[in-house]
Order: structure tokens, then sequence, then C-alpha cells
């Protein structure tokens, strides 16, 4: 015969369950937080981030803890958190940075990938490539966004360096603010789906041609491409920020 669960079994099921809800709520706030939902600067209020996000006092502190520790919240002495503020001078520093890391981290991809790397590149390229003939203008951005993420994060796997890609993927957060200011201001229209197309076929014949140093130089100037567009919004629109 098989008992009741023992106190211990049942702390541990309970620990489990705060912490699979702790990490929900964290997932759910830093995308609202990264795609535009809550203000740069935004008072965080605790009891409407409880509401919304369904944990209490104490998860709901560790989850700011995490965000601020990202760069994403910040702490205001002993009176809450707000979201982090955005700058125009912010946004070109980030960029370089993740630009110039991207170029890195794609040579040494260049250098050591095997052949299931250069599989799953011609795979998500591909995948990339049919958007505009699988969905409605509506969907097209959020599943483009996702797509090109998900074909960049092939090309950067084959680098062979966890630290480089945990760095790369702290400024892919610190950048992705300003990026949702470039996608929803900016028309995927079925030209510039076109030329965005041609620009990854290019790269993927560099990268699978192993010439490391023209990837990386091709990557650097990709990544810097939205760089001037968001500048003019952010000038044009100056509440943006």
């Amino acid at each position: 015969m098989i008992g009741p669960p023992c106190k211990r079994t049942r702390w541990m099921d309970l620990t489990d369950l705060a912490e699979t809800t702790s990490d929900a709520a964290y997932s759910r706030l830093k995308t609202d937080i990264l795609r535009g939902l809550y203000r740069p600067g935004e008072k965080l209020l605790m009891s409407a981030l409880k509401d919304r996000y369904a944990v209490g006092v104490g998860p709901m502190r560790e989850v700011l803890a995490r965000l601020v520790g990202e760069r994403l919240v910040s702490a205001i002495n002993q009176k809450g958190y707000r979201v982090a503020t955005m700058s125009l001078d912010e946004m070109v520093d980030v960029y370089k940075a993740r630009a110039h890391l991207e170029a890195l981290i794609v040579g040494l991809a260049v250098e050591k990938g095997d052949e299931a790397w250069e599989a799953s590149i011609v795979a998500s390229s591909h995948t990339l490539s049919k958007v505009v003939e699988l969905h409605t203008p509506q969907e097209m951005v959020d599943v483009w966004d996702a797509r090109h993420k998900a074909f960049h994060n092939a090309i950067a796997s084959g680098c062979g360096s966890k630290s480089l890609l945990q760095a790369r993927a702290f400024l892919q957060d610190q950048a992705e603010r300003y990026r949702q200011i470039w996608l929803k201001r900016t028309v995927l229209s079925e030209e510039a789906l076109r030329l965005k197309r041609e620009e990854h076929a290019e790269l993927v014949t560099t990268i699978l041609g192993r010439d490391a140093v023209k990837a990386s130089k091709m990557m650097l100037e990709h990544l810097m491409t939205p760089v001037p567009i968001i500048t003019r919004i952010i000038e044009r629109e100056a509440d943006i920020l």
C-alpha cells in the first residue's frame, strides 16, 4: 500500500510550482518590456504587476531583481521600480557593440562550423524566405522577426563559445526595444522582403563558401542597417523615448 506523500515531497512540489510561476511571470514581463508595452521610465506598480502576471509580492520582487540585473528595469532607492530609460546615444552604442560582436562570432563560426551547422543555416534561411508566401500582412512582421532571429541564431551557434553566445544574448536584449521601434514603423513590403531575401542569400553563400573575413564584414554592415532609420524616427518623434 502506498501512503500519502511525505511533507518533504509536498514542499518540493510547491517549490517547483512557485519557480515555474515565477519563471513564467519573468518571461511575460520581459517580453512586455521589450515590445514596448511599458514606456521607458514608467513606474512599475507592484499591485498592477501582481494582478497582470498572477504572482505574489515575493516572486515578483525576484522577477524585478532579475530584470534589474539585465538592465531592463531600474530600482528607485527603496521606492520601487521603473522601466529602464532609453536614449539615442545608448542605441548607437548598443548597436555598435552588438554588430562588432556578431561579426566576431560569425567569423569563428565560419572557421569552426560543421555540416550540421551548415544544414541548419540553409533550413532557417529557407523558412525565413517563405514568410511573404505564408502569412497575411498583419502577421508578417511578428513571423518575419521570429524567423529572422532563428536564422541569425543558427549562424551564431557554430562559433563554439558559450561565453560569446551569452554576451550576444545580453546585447540582443539591450537592442530589442530599439529594434521594436524599427519594426513597428517599417513597412515590410513585398519589395523590402525581396531585398532582404537577396541580402540573406548572399550572406549564406559567403558563409557556406567559408570566407570568414567577408562574412564578418557583411554581418557588421547588416546589423548596423537599422541605426540611421531608428535615429530618424527618434529625432522625428520626440516623445517616443
